[in-house]
């Protein structure tokens, strides 16, 4: 029997296989343009937009049809981004006390923590900082969600096939902006990460590789990026649970002025459709 697919309005979706299950699941943490009402910030809808990794859900629609499950935030990253860690929260930010300790890492330093305090480099986000309350509400209602929905999808997929392999799929900027570790750097087609080694066995990233090599795109793998929240807290490689960050750079599908799918969708999607197809097969072929 087919699961049944899950809403839950502003925050997130699950859909899930429509074709016999194979042990993959994908989420689109990033792709989310529900704005809160109570998102009071001082910046524009194109600065907003900077951040979204727009239609990302949309390019990877096709995993149910291949036997996977597809998760993705409705709500944007700029409001709370659930790929940082709770505790990944500048203190600046806080108007009143915190209840919990702070951990705050150089995401945070370059003001892009749980809660972003730049939108872009010299551009904040909010002209006072934020009740903690209101900072609390944000985690308890949207980030912790949607971590526990993966969470639950990853455990469900590994619980009927006995491993789970984790896409976490992203895009960026076709080059390094201020706030990033490769400023004024181009970036290739696709990042693929799993934090040096960390998250995955390296036959899934390997797989990966060669499939989008094939279909003529340049990779790089751990650079610019290495992986973050998301492929860390929900990968085991030892009990069979292997997560994979993938990054698509947005010169591929994107208008950079509108924010609007380019000429170049239609087959960035047609060819992740192949990423998908061969991936489930290969995911298919460890089950059990």
């Amino acid at each position: 029997m087919r699961d049944a697919d899950l809403l839950v309005p502003g925050v997130l979706y699950r859909r899930d296989p429509v074709a016999d299950p194979v042990p993959l699941v994908v989420d689109s943490p990033h792709s989310g343009v529900d704005w809160p009402a109570d998102f009071e910030h001082r910046v524009t809808l194109a600065e907003l937009m900077t951040s979204v990794d727009a239609y990302v859900d949309e390019l990877f629609g096709a995993v149910p049809a291949v036997g996977g499950t597809l998760l993705a935030a409705l709500f944007p990253r700029a409001y709370v981004d659930p790929n940082r860690a709770e505790d990944d929260l500048d203190a600046r930010l806080i108007d009143g006390d915190w209840p919990h300790p702070l951990n705050p890492t150089r995401k945070t330093a370059a003001g892009m923590g749980v809660i972003r305090r730049l939108i872009l480099e010299g551009r904040p986000l909010y002209d006072r900082p934020l009740p903690a309350e209101r900072i609390l509400h944000r985690l308890e209602t949207f980030h912790r969600p949607y971590h526990s929905a993966l969470a639950e999808a990853v455990a469900r997929t590994h619980a009927r096939h006995g491993v789970v392999f984790h896409l976490n799929v992203h895009s960026m900027k076709p080059v390094g902006n201020a706030m990033n570790v490769d400023a004024g750097r181009a970036r290739p087609d696709v990042v693929l990460s799993d934090r040096e080694g960390a998250t995955c066995d390296p036959a899934f990233i390997g797989r990966a590789v060669e499939v989008l090599r094939d279909l003529g795109y340049r990779v790089s793998v751990n650079d610019p990026y290495k992986g973050a929240e998301l492929v860390r807290r929900h990968s085991d490689p030892a009990g069979g649970r292997h997560s994979l960050q993938l990054e698509l750079n947005r010169a591929l599908y994107l208008d950079p002025q509108t924010f609007d799918r380019s000429t170049g969708f239609a087959r960035l999607k047609a060819d992740l459709d192949t990423l998908l197809a061969d991936l489930a097969d290969w995911t298919a072929a460890r089950a059990g």
